[in-house]
């Protein structure tokens, strides 16, 4: 059973909060007494829930290096100091390698693996600084076993979840906490938004909600566990994938198809 949530006295920054995963996220958060910075691009949704959960809404564009240091000193500033930082923000331009600009390529670095590395630097010293400090960085199944046709950001998931695991070693005994979350498929618009511009291998894994992801990145708040993969058999899968890799090229027909079958209900609903 999962430990209750209390998080009263303790200051969090969210990115990429106006939507999705990031949203439940702040909501748990605050539901669970954290005051909490909520940061995106998208003004009036982030508007939207920082007046329905009493937070502080900070727009910021997470490709701009400057942006992101800047980001961290606002949420200070905010709260008065720093305890929890989640990176949550997100970019996915999908097709095949050479589907995207070069431009897009870049910005898929940029908010996916880029921003968090600055932020995490920022925030560090204001996390070192206060009792207990918690680094949760959202990954993806995509980051533990390379998905064709979304190459960069496999790769950017990759570096995220290597970074998460190398940091929370060295920071390992002292009292910041480092952890990947790496979910399967979710239920939101960025899937579900263009169901046909994602891979039909994405859609042969179990979808989970955003409220069952951000449960998982509250519980490493609590617990520091340096990784939590979901569904289950997403992890089994992947790391087989890891070990025997040319097990998932044997299976990719096979998920490819059931992964079309769910594409077929999902375009009913």
């Amino acid at each position: 059973m999962s430990a209750p949530l209390d998080l009263r006295g303790r200051r969090a920054l969210v990115t990429g909060a106006s939507s999705g995963v990031g949203e439940h996220v702040a909501r748990q958060l605050a539901a669970a007494g954290a005051t909490v910075a909520i940061a995106a691009r998208r003004e009036d949704r982030l508007a939207q829930l920082a007046a329905e959960i009493d937070a502080h809404p900070l727009i910021v564009d997470l490709s701009s290096t400057a942006a992101c240091i800047d980001l961290v000193a606002r949420a200070v500033a905010a709260l008065g100091g720093l305890d929890i930082l989640v990176n949550n923000a997100g970019l996915h331009h999908r097709g095949a390698f050479n589907t995207p600009t070069p431009m897009q390529l870049a910005a898929m670095v940029d908010v996916n693996l880029r921003a968090p590395t600055v932020l995490a630097g920022a925030a560090l010293p204001h996390l070192q600084a206060a009792p207990r400090g918690a680094i949760i960085n959202v990954g993806s199944v995509a980051g533990r076993m390379p998905v064709p046709g979304s190459a960069t950001y496999s790769a950017t998931k990759a570096g995220l979840r290597t970074l998460s695991l190398a940091l929370a070693e060295e920071l390992r005994g002292t009292t910041v906490g480092v952890s990947v979350v790496c979910p399967g498929p979710i239920a939101t618009d960025f899937i579900l938004a263009d169901v046909d511009a994602v891979t039909d291998l994405t859609f042969s894994q179990t979808m989970s909600t955003p409220a069952d992801i951000a449960a998982l990145a509250c519980q490493c708040i609590l617990d520091g566990r340096p990784e939590r993969t979901w569904p289950t058999s997403a992890r089994v899968m992947t790391t087989l994938g890891s070990l025997f890799p040319t097990l998932p090229r044997l299976l990719r027909p096979a998920l490819a198809a059931k992964g079309r079958r769910a594409k077929r209900r999902y375009r009913s609903d």
